[in-house]
């Protein structure tokens, strides 16, 4: 909105009075996406959103994939986005893209239609208690009354300027609970509230927010101890980074330090050649784990880890000192073995903590790993789901998104160093298998308008199942989008894991069979498909779906193949 456009003084009721001011306030605060699902309820916030010049409007039928996209457009575009739907369950379906938003601080504003009080926990229909319905995952929640003129409108635009303020200093989610009462539509025409918003003066007729609060930027303090530190042999570690620039800071240190840099998937440097690219398996490999043993002092950026052996390493040694720097005000802590907590960006650290001059390597690492490497490229020479993930690490364009339990750590295990993705996203936070196709086409929809940049997803067989609806979204997609859909018939990490197998315990309650393929999902949902059986076919069919619309790739093996493939792998390591 420029400054000579005014805030309209027509609505059609009090309700979008009140839903226009929230979203102008949101747009003036830098929010440009909104998610929305229907519903009659949130009629006032859906007409004031459809309205409006500067969103850009993204539809989903179901409330739950509505979350998780507008979770992946945040992500992917590093601002805020406001989720609209209507009362009822359907606010209840936010719950886990809501967890997610939490724990890894990404900026979503909840705008949930509600029933007016008067209509609450007395047999209305479509009525729950909304009130609080997130507990205390909202970093900033409150429940606004039923639109009425005997509140200021500078009420509804301050309270917008105070949640994105707290959402600010502590990223993660804000829950609005919109109470409207009827009429939530039109009646023949609309009426005149200029004597209402008269009070808000020049606000109608600016760009500028109500009462902005100003938000100073803390720079990251000089640790006095730092040049002692920088003299020992260190290790740094890198967790998850959702910005390719910060990440570039960590590998530059890194590499000006003399130290071994361990890099997560999710840091954005997994394919960077100053990476240990194979350093989850290497952890396997006697000499490797007595070579890194030799560290004194670990510096982490990020947190998170996909890597169980890298956290149990770092859980066990005995360092003499121990820093994690993340800009989220978390403890991020888990094994409680932090010696101090640094709450900003890598740039902004290495900026207060420069490097005189550059330290020749105190390690051999890199030659400790190059048995485990060629133990890999052997491992992952035929098809398998070993084999179509180590050749998308090299086939890999654009951006990727990963999804969770055995997709996330096949991809961080079997990296290799190259030109790699532009970015890769994960929903590591929670970690759950829910809502990760929809998370994906919102990471894609997020690129800047007029790119052709394509978007992977690799995800397993049971995620695809939990989301499949999402699959409508996809037909959306305005630029390239390949899913890689791993279908080892169930849960295979629970072959990973010491689950019983007596009386077919692993097998019934655990991996959960389904003997279902998705072709005729693809079909249903009009997105091309391919089933390659080499892997020459799946580079083939990779390379083509890269070039055009949707397309689904279904990769089928064995069940217990993986985990079989996996643990030959790691005896082979251990005895090279």
């Amino acid at each position: 909105m420029s400054a000579s456009q005014a805030f309209a003084s027509h609505h059609a009721t009090f309700n979008h009075v009140w839903s226009s001011l929230l979203l102008e306030e949101l747009f003036r605060l830098g929010v440009r996406d909104i998610a929305l699902a229907s519903g009659s309820r949130s009629a006032p916030l859906t007409m004031a959103a459809a309205a409006h010049p500067g969103f850009r409007r993204h539809l989903h039928f179901d409330e739950r994939g509505l979350g998780f996209m507008a979770l992946g457009l945040a992500k992917g575009s590093g601002r805020p986005v406001a989720v609209i739907m209507t009362s009822g369950t359907a606010v209840a379906n936010l719950w886990p893209a809501v967890a997610e938003a939490q724990l890894t601080g990404v900026s979503l504003i909840i705008l949930s239609a509600d029933r007016p009080p008067e209509l609450i926990d007395n047999g209305a229909n479509q009525a729950i208690d909304q009130q609080g319905i997130f507990g205390r995952y909202p970093v900033y929640q409150q429940n606004l009354p039923s639109p009425t003129a005997t509140i200021p409108a500078a009420f509804v635009l301050s309270s917008v300027d105070q949640a994105l303020a707290q959402q600010a200093r502590t990223p993660g989610p804000v829950h609005f609970n919109c109470m409207y009462p009827e009429p939530l539509y039109p009646g023949d025409e609309y009426l005149d509230f200029s004597a209402y918003l008269a009070p808000l003066g020049d606000w109608l007729h600016s760009s500028e927010p109500w009462s902005p609060w100003q938000q100073a930027e803390a720079p990251c303090p000089r640790q006095p101890d730092w040049d002692e530190l920088q003299g020992k042999r260190g290790l740094i570690v890198a967790g998850r980074i959702q910005d390719p620039a910060q990440a570039k800071a960590v590998a530059a240190l890194a590499e000006r330090l003399g130290w071994p840099l361990l890099a997560d998937l999710q840091s954005q440097l997994r394919f960077d050649g100053r990476n240990l690219v194979h350093a989850d398996l290497a952890l396997q490999h006697s000499g490797f784990v007595a070579e890194l043993a030799r560290a004194e002092v670990l510096l982490q950026f990020g947190a998170r880890l996909i890597s169980k052996r890298l956290g149990q390493f770092i859980k066990q040694h005995s360092w003499q000192d121990y820093w994690l720097v993340d800009p989220q005000p978390a403890r991020l802590d888990p094994d409680y073995r932090l010696r101090r907590r640094l709450l900003c960006e890598p740039d902004a650290f290495a900026a207060a903590h420069p490097v005189a001059h550059s330290h020749l390597p105190w390690h051999r690492l890199a030659e400790r790993q190059q048995s485990v490497s060629l133990q890999v490229r052997s491992a992952c020479e035929r098809f398998s789901e070993l084999g179509v993930c180590h050749r998308l690490n090299q086939l890999i364009r654009g951006q990727l998104f990963v999804g969770n339990s055995m997709p996330a750590r096949l991809m961080d295990m079997l990296g290799e160093a190259g030109k790699g993705p532009s970015r890769v996203m994960t929903n590591r936070g929670a970690s759950g298998i829910d809502g990760l196709i929809a998370t994906a086409y919102g990471f894609a929809q997020s690129i800047e308008p007029g790119s052709d940049e394509p978007t992977t997803l690799l995800l397993g067989d049971l995620s695809a199942l939990h989301d499949l609806n999402s699959l409508a979204l996809l037909g959306k997609a305005s630029r390239p989008l390949v899913v890689i859909l791993l279908n080892n018939d169930g849960g295979s990490i629970f072959r990973m894991l010491p689950v019983p197998t007596q009386d077919a315990l692993l097998e019934t309650y655990y991996c959960l069979p389904h003997g279902l393929h998705f072709e005729h999902a693809a079909t249903m949902f009009g997105l091309h498909y391919r089933a390659p059986t080499t892997l020459a076919d799946f580079e083939r069919d990779y390379a083509a779906a890269l070039e055009k619309g949707v397309t689904l790739i279904e990769i089928k093996v064995p069940s217990s193949e993986v985990a079989e493939d996996l643990k030959a792998l790691g005896s082979a390591i251990r005895g090279s």
